[in-house]
């Protein structure tokens, strides 16, 4: 049995990480951060866990409330997780942290696309990137893990064993994605404001969507090579899920047995990865509130074009639940351990 500490426990991720580890057969949970809710029972701010989570919201002390915890999430907004880090790091714990603070190696980089001044340069280099499927051994071993951004995720595990294979072109990869309205996250704002989201969708953040330096980063370690890919998302209609279209140039002449075979070599045998049958295609609704990533594929003989198509939820598989895929390798623990459960449907 381990004890762990969420902060920032009261967002949609903090909420989805607090549902998972209170049914997780090796987890005490210690505390419950929140600044917002502090001292409120966790089941008034979310009712859904009324009879699962018997806790009050706390606000922590840093120095103080860190020492009884054998791993600390961070479910902060970028910038805000570094000094928590920095101090649970220092004090020789693990910690998995599910901002963008610790996913790019380039502190440069980092500061350009965030806007915000790194204050943790020395715990940057030992992060590891939490990519449960690609990095089981380095995570296993880590002190601190970079969990990866919801539409890293849903890109990063279709195409990085076919870069990593080297059997598609790298020279155009574009990626059309569309999201729910909970990636914005739970603070009212113009994006997830009811009346303007719903029977609506629309594209944002083009060629400057703050995640594209994250995936570029992982691709081009596939690759052996930099890439640059044309990443546009799409804001849906819809509470959870990312659906991801990926479009590349099938100059190499790719079969699909090809594609098929390397899928098969790198994640045959992965729990949380379904490769569905030719000319079956994921949908977000196959895959929701669970930690599943669906993964098929197209060769379009008349285009000479490759069409992938991935599915997850955001929430899950794109932030808590790859949060506690990656605990588990951490501390030896079965894979699915709390992951257990199929996906809603309707």
């Amino acid at each position: 049995m381990i004890k762990v500490g969420i902060i920032g426990s009261t967002g949609y991720v903090g909420a989805e990480l607090t549902r998972l580890l209170s049914h997780h057969s090796e987890v005490e949970i210690m505390f419950l951060d929140s600044r917002s809710y502090a001292s409120m029972e966790y089941s008034r701010v979310y009712p859904s866990l009324r009879g699962s989570v018997e806790k009050e919201c706390t606000s922590i002390n840093l120095d103080e409330d860190l020492e009884n915890i054998d791993v600390l999430f961070c479910a902060l907004p970028h910038g805000l997780s570094q000094a928590a880090v920095k101090k649970i790091v220092e004090k020789g714990k693990k910690v998995i942290d599910l901002s963008a603070d610790f996913r790019l190696k380039d502190v440069d980089v980092y500061e350009s696309w965030y806007g915000v001044k790194h204050e943790a340069r020395d715990q940057l280099s030992g992060a590891v990137y939490g990519l449960s499927e690609i990095y089981p051994e380095e995570i296993a071993k880590a002190q601190l893990i970079a969990n990866p951004g919801c539409y890293p995720t849903s890109i990063l595990l279709p195409l990085y064993p076919l870069l990593k294979e080297d059997v598609i072109d790298t020279d155009s990869i574009i990626i059309d994605a569309k999201s729910g309205v909970s990636g914005a996250g739970r603070a009212p704002s113009d994006t997830n404001l009811y009346p303007q989201c719903n029977e609506n969708i629309k594209a944002y953040s083009i060629g400057s969507h703050r995640h594209t330096p994250e995936i570029e980063q992982e691709l081009t370690i596939a690759a052996g090579k930099e890439l640059k890919i044309q990443f546009t998302p799409h804001l849906t209609p819809m509470t959870r899920g990312i659906l991801s279209v990926i479009y590349i140039s099938n100059k190499k002449g790719t079969t699909y047995q090809q594609m098929k075979d390397v899928y098969e070599k790198y994640y045959g045998d992965q729990k949380f990865i379904r490769l569905l049958e030719e000319n079956e295609y994921p949908q977000t609704k196959a895959v929701y509130a669970s930690n599943y990533c669906d993964i098929s594929f197209k060769i379009d003989d008349r285009t000479q074009n490759i069409i992938i198509v991935s599915a997850i939820d955001n929430l899950v598989k794109g932030a808590a639940g790859q949060a506690v895929q990656n605990m588990n390798l951490m501390f030896g623990f079965n894979t699915d351990e709390g992951l257990q459960h199929a996906p809603i449907w309707p």
